[in-house]
C-alpha cells in the first residue's frame, strides 16, 4: 500500500468534479465555525462590554462587563438556534433538494448576521444570535449530507472531513479578526467581526447557484434521468457509460430495498438496524462535544485571561493555528488508517492531555508553571481532537444510513451535537467561575473533560463500525451481515442490491434476512456458473468432433 491516496485503477471517470465540487461545499464550514469563533473574542473586547453592560462590574478587573448569566445566554442561545435548524434541516433537505436547501440556510443565517451587527443592547444581539444559529444549524447538517453523497467511496472520508478543516479555518479567521479589531475604541470592534460573515454568505450562495443536486436525491424522487445527469457531471462519464449505468442501478436497488423494509417516516428511523445506526450517531456526535473541545473555543479568550495569562487574545490564535494544522494528518489518516483506530487514538490522547492540565492546575493554582503547561497541553489536547474527533465524527454519521432516512437521521445526529454544545456554553461559566452559585472550578473542569475522553474509547471499540472504503450502499449491507462494531474491520462486501431485488421478488425472499438472501444469491451464481461451464465444455466437444 503506498502512501498517497490515489484513485484505484478499475474506477472508470474522473473523481476530480466530485472533489472539487465537496471541497466548495466544505466552505459552509467557515459559517460554522467563524460564527462560533468570533463570539469569544467579542465578549472580552472593552468596548463591546461596556456597550452592552447593564451595570454589572467584573471583579477580575473591575470593569463594566456582562454577568455570567448574560455569557451563557448570549453564547449559548446560537447553539440553541442550531439546535432546532439541525433538526429543520431534514424537511429542507428532502422538500427543496440538498443545493437548495443550503441556500435556503444561508438566507436564514444572513438575516441573524443584520440583526447582530445593527445590535447595541443584548436583546436584539442574542435574536440575532439565535437567527444565525438557526441556518447554521440547518447548514451544518445538510453539508455532509451533499458531500457523502456525492463523494467518490474510495475518498469521501477525506472529502468530508474538509468540512472540519473549514470549520477550523473559520475559527482561525475569527481569531485574528477579533485580535485586530480588540482594541477599537468605537462599534467597529464588534461590528466588524460580525458582518465579516456577510462575506462567507455570498460566496456561498453564488456557489450552490453553479454546483449540481446529488444524484441519490433524485433517485430518492423519483427522478431517475436528472440523476443520470448528475452522476455523469461528477464521474464525467457519458450518462450511457456502463459504469454510470451501474452505479445508478445500484443507488436504485438500494433504495428499494430499504424502502421495502418500512417506509420513511421518522417512527422507522428508531427501528431495526437504522435505530442501531442513529443511536451510535447521536452518541458520536454528543461526545464530541463532551470532549470540552469548545470550551477552548467559546470561552478560551475569556479562560486564559482569568488564568493570569498575558495575551489571551495572542493564545486562542495560536490555538486555532494549532486547530487547522492539526486537521490535515487526520483527513490522510481517515482513508488510510480508517475510522475506528483514528478514533480511538484520538480519544486516548485527549484523556491524557486533559488529565494533565487538569492535575498540574490543581497542585500549582497561580504559578506560571501551571499557565505554561496550561497552553502547552492544552495545543496537544487540540492536535488529538482536530486530527481524529473533530473530522471523523461528521465522516461516521454522513455514512451511516440508508438513502430514504439519511436527511432525517443526520439532521438529528447534528442536532445531538448542537444540543450538547448549547448545554456546555449555557453551563460553562458557572462550572468555571467563581462567586455565588457557582462552582468555581477554574483548571479542574479539565478533569470533566478528560473523564469523558475516556468513555469516548469504550464507545468507539464497542459502536463504531469501519467504513472505509465502502459505498453508502454497502454500508446498509455491513449493518445487516455484521451484529459487531469490532469485527467490522474483516468485512468485505458479497452482494449487489441489484441481485437481491431480483431474490426479494420471490415470495420467499420477501422477509428473509440479507444473510438469507446472501445464500440465494450464492446459489444462483453457481448454478449460473455451472450452466456457463456445461455450454463451455459442450462447445469444446463439438469442436473436437
Amino acid at each position: 500500500m503506498g502512501i498517497m491516496l490515489k484513485k484505484p485503477e478499475n474506477v472508470p471517470g474522473s473523481a476530480a468534479p466530485a472533489i472539487i465540487i465537496g471541497l466548495f461545499v466544505a466552505f459552509g464550514g467557515i459559517l460554522f465555525g467563524y460564527d462560533t469563533g468570533t463570539i469569544g473574542g467579542i465578549l472580552a473586547m472593552p468596548y463591546w462590554r461596556n456597550t452592552f453592560s447593564t451595570g454589572y462590574i467584573n471583579l477580575k478587573d473591575n470593569k463594566p462587563d456582562v454577568s455570567p448569566s448574560q455569557s451563557s445566554e448570549i453564547v449559548s442561545l446560537l447553539s440553541a438556534g442550531t439546535f432546532f435548524g439541525a433538526l429543520g434541516a431534514a424537511p429542507m433537505a428532502d422538500l427543496l433538494g440538498r443545493r437548495l436547501g443550503m441556500i435556503a440556510s444561508t438566507g436564514v443565517f444572513t438575516a441573524g448576521v443584520i440583526m447582530q451587527t445593527a445590535a447595541t443592547a443584548i436583546p436584539l444581539f442574542v435574536a440575532g444570535r439565535f437567527f444565525a444559529g438557526f441556518g447554521v444549524g440547518l447548514i451544518s447538517a445538510i453539508i455532509p449530507l451533499y458531500q457523502s453523497e456525492t463523494a467518490p467511496k474510495w475518498i469521501r472520508g477525506a472529502v468530508v472531513g474538509c468540512y472540519q478543516l473549514a470549520i477550523t479555518i473559520g475559527l482561525l479567521i475569527a481569531a485574528i479578526v477579533d485580535n485586530a479589531t480588540k482594541d477599537r475604541n468605537d462599534t467597529g470592534s464588534y461590528r466588524i467581526p460580525i458582518a465579516v460573515q456577510f462575506a462567507w454568505a455570498i460566496i456561498m450562495v453564488v456557489g450552490m447557484l453553479i454546483l449540481p443536486e446529488t444524484p441519490r436525491y433524485f433517485i430518492k424522487v423519483g427522478k431517475h434521468e436528472n440523476a443520470a445527469k448528475a452522476l455523469s457531471r461528477l464521474r464525467r462519464l457519458d450518462v450511457d457509460h456502463p459504469a454510470l449505468i451501474e452505479e445508478l442501478a445500484e443507488i436504485q436497488a438500494n433504495h428499494e430495498y430499504e424502502l421495502s423494509l418500512g417506509k420513511s417516516t421518522y417512527i422507522e428511523c428508531f427501528k431495526g438496524t437504522i435505530g442501531k445506526r442513529l443511536a451510535t450517531g447521536c452518541l458520536l456526535q454528543s461526545l464530541q462535544q463532551l470532549t470540552g473541545v469548545n470550551f477552548i473555543f467559546y470561552y478560551g479568550t475569556s479562560f486564559f485571561s482569568n488564568s493570569g495569562i498575558n495575551n489571551s487574545f495572542i493564545v486562542t490564535v495560536i490555538t486555532n493555528v494549532v486547530n487547522v494544522c492539526s486537521t490535515f494528518p487526520g483527513l490522510y489518516l481517515v482513508e488510510k488508517w480508517g475510522r475506528r483506530p483514528l478514533l480511538l487514538f484520538g480519544a486516548i490522547g485527549m484523556f491524557v492531555c486533559q488529565y494533565i492540565v487538569a492535575s498540574v492546575n490543581t497542585a500549582l493554582p497561580d504559578s506560571q508553571v501551571a499557565n505554561k503547561v496550561l497552553i502547552a497541553f492544552v495545543c496537544f489536547y487540540i492536535y488529538f481532537f482536530a486530527s481524529s474527533w473533530g473530522p471523523v465524527a461528521w465522516v461516521v454519521t454522513g455514512e451511516l444510513f440508508p438513502l430514504k432516512s439519511r436527511a432525517k437521521c443526520l439532521s438529528m445526529t447534528t442536532a445531538s451535537n448542537w444540543l450538547l454544545n448549547w448545554a456546555i456554553a449555557y453551563s460553562t461559566p458557572y462550572m468555571v467561575n467563581g462567586g455565588k452559585g457557582n462552582a468555581n472550578l477554574q483548571g479542574k473542569v479539565f478533569f470533566v473533560w478528560g473523564g469523558f475522553c475516556l468513555i469516548c474509547a469504550f464507545f468507539v471499540w464497542g459502536l463504531i463500525y469501519e467504513t472505509k472504503g465502502l459505498s453508502l450502499e454497502q454500508v446498509d449491507e455491513l449493518y445487516g451481515k455484521c451484529s459487531k462494531a469490532w469485527k467490522s474491520k474483516g468485512f468485505r462486501p458479497t452482494l449487489s442490491f441489484a441481485e437481491v431485488q431480483e431474490v426479494r421478488g420471490s415470495v420467499s425472499g420477501r422477509h428473509a434476512s440479507l444473510a438469507d438472501i446472501e445464500a440465494d444469491v450464492g446459489r444462483k451464481r453457481s448454478v449460473a456458473q455451472i450452466e456457463r461451464g456445461g455450454m463451455v465444455g459442450g462447445e469444446k466437444a463439438a469442436y473436437e468432433v
